[in-house]
């Protein structure tokens, strides 16, 4: 049995997690829940310190009061 011995590229890493193509990805996932979520909610990718991010969020009053009530971000995201 050989010994292989395994380096991780922090910075391609750190560079994955911000790439385009992440943020693509992250934007397909953020686009369902929404979806899923129904009218009056919001998404938005954005990218941090360390990797790309995305978020949905209830935007209007309905939808806040229908999260608040039904947990609907939450049974969205499957």
């Amino acid at each position: 049995m050989s010994k292989t011995k395994f380096e991780l590229d922090r910075k391609g890493v750190a560079d994955l997690m911000k790439s385009g193509n992440m943020q693509k990805v992250l934007k397909g996932y953020a686009t369902g829940i929404r979806n899923r979520s129904g009218a009056g909610y919001e998404q938005d990718i954005y990218v941090g310190k360390n990797r790309a991010n995305a978020r949905v969020w209830a935007d209007t009053p309905q939808a806040k009061t229908d999260n608040l009530k039904n947990n609907t971000l939450l049974k969205s995201v499957k």
